[in-house]
């Protein structure tokens, strides 16, 4: 066990520690003020202060984590051995910034919390991010700093013998809407037939009515696929199906339908199945509730996970609202149009309320790689380089590699070609 001594043990120094060092590096750890109790520990020990006691292993605090409330910190970020890093220590420091509350910073999405540019969804966009300006979203930062603060520790109690922790995937499926054509009733078929005939679309028009009379398989139906992939992978997929009223950003198929939701019973019968949150769902707390008790009626069991529409995330109300229906993970944090690590982490980690200054149960998987910001890359060989070295900066780290593909990335649309080569590679990226 690690015993820290600090002047002050806040909630934040608590959280930031015990994601550092018990969830990525696997090390316990503990908290004293008292300088004796510090001098007796005869094992791992740091102190976390302003000024160093002695000649043990010293980091400076910056006063982030013993502060509350917001505050629009000027950063100024700096390369440090191959990364990226901020709020510098002085030369006393065993490393040369507080790797603690900057990943405190990263995590609990400090910045979402300033005056921020939002996309025409009110999304908080890459391009306000700190780590996309400074050219660190493509890496892991938060667990390459704690594995460098393990190999600090390594030298300095080389008996002590660490956990060692596996790379590992969590494939995501999202299912914004189960099928093009299929059981979509007799008013939505007539109106996307009238608009396939005033548009020309007559491939469209063939290919709805091939369906309809069950000549050709449904384009979206891609689910024996997704089942097959499950069945060959020891990771379990998470499947999240929208089953939120039919509105002008929702259209899936009517919940009521049979063939709906027995589908979403076969899926569930191989992979674990979340709430896709309808778009009014994110800022209604009735809607959502009425949505998790849907599908909580459908799968015969309590509903774990969320996955908000269009990626939107309003902090802290959109999380507040999970954990009050007592729903345990969301796989929401990420970004659709960019590559990399939302939060500078590929380890989960649970939601600190910054208002209420507590860390909450609801654990946050963020998602690294979105179908569709590969689209960006023109050439299918473009998008395997760029997948393989996300994926080899997360296997770097021993973290898990979080993707979102969609029921419709796998049917034969020459705009997703390749698309199933790519999430294999993913699938085989454990076995490598």
């Amino acid at each position: 066990m690690l015993l820290v001594y600090t002047h002050k043990i806040t909630p934040r120094v608590k959280y930031a520690f015990k994601q550092i060092c018990t969830r990525i590096i696997g090390l316990p750890v503990s908290f004293t003020t008292k300088i004796e109790e510090f001098i007796a520990h005869d094992s791992l020990k740091i102190s976390y202060t302003r000024q160093p006691l002695s000649n043990e292993i010293f980091i400076q605090s910056h006063e982030l984590l013993f502060e509350q409330g917001i505050t629009d910190f000027e950063l100024i970020v700096s390369d440090w051995e191959k990364t990226s890093c901020f709020f510098p220590s002085v030369e006393k420091s065993a490393l040369p910034f507080d790797i603690f509350a900057a990943s405190f910073y990263l995590l609990s999405r400090y910045e979402e919390y300033l005056p921020h540019v939002k996309d025409e969804y009110g999304r908080f966009t890459a391009e306000e991010s700190l780590a996309y300006q400074n050219g660190f979203l493509h890496e892991p930062v938060v667990d390459i700093w704690a594995y460098k603060f393990k190999s600090l520790l390594e030298v300095n109690y080389p008996e002590f013998k660490f956990e060692t922790k596996s790379y590992s995937i969590k494939p995501v499926i999202d299912v914004p809407c189960a099928y093009k054509y299929k059981s979509k009733g007799i008013m939505r078929s007539l109106g996307g037939t009238l608009k396939d005939l005033l548009r020309f679309r007559l491939k469209n028009l063939y290919e709805r009515y091939s369906v309809l009379l069950g000549f050709e398989r449904d384009p979206f139906d891609t689910f024996k696929y997704i089942i097959n992939r499950q069945k060959q992978s020891q990771f379990k997929f998470v499947v999240f199906f929208l089953i939120g009223d039919y509105s002008t950003y929702d259209k899936n198929i009517n919940v009521q339908k049979r063939s709906f939701t027995s589908l979403i019973k076969q899926v569930g019968d191989y992979c674990k199945i979340g709430l896709k949150t309808s778009y009014f769902a994110l800022e209604n707390f009735k809607t959502l509730k009425i949505e998790k008790l849907r599908m909580e009626a459908i799968i015969n069991t309590d509903l774990q996970a969320s996955r908000q529409s269009f990626s939107k995330l309003n902090l802290p109300e959109s999380y507040r609202n999970l954990i009050d229906l007592e729903i345990k993970e969301d796989f929401t944090m990420g970004y659709i149009n960019h590559i990399g690590f939302r939060a500078g982490t590929c380890t989960p980690f649970f939601f600190y309320d910054l208002d209420y200054e507590i860390q909450t149960p609801l654990k946050v998987n963020s998602y690294h790689v979105l179908d569709n910001a590969l689209l960006k890359k023109q050439s299918l060989l473009d998008k395997k380089q760029i997948l393989q070295n996300m994926m080899n900066r997360v296997k770097a780290v021993n973290g898990e590699f979080v993707s979102v593909f969609h029921n419709y990335t796998f049917t034969n649309n020459p705009k997703w070609k390749g698309y199933k080569e790519l999430f294999n590679m993913i699938l085989n990226s454990v076995n490598e």
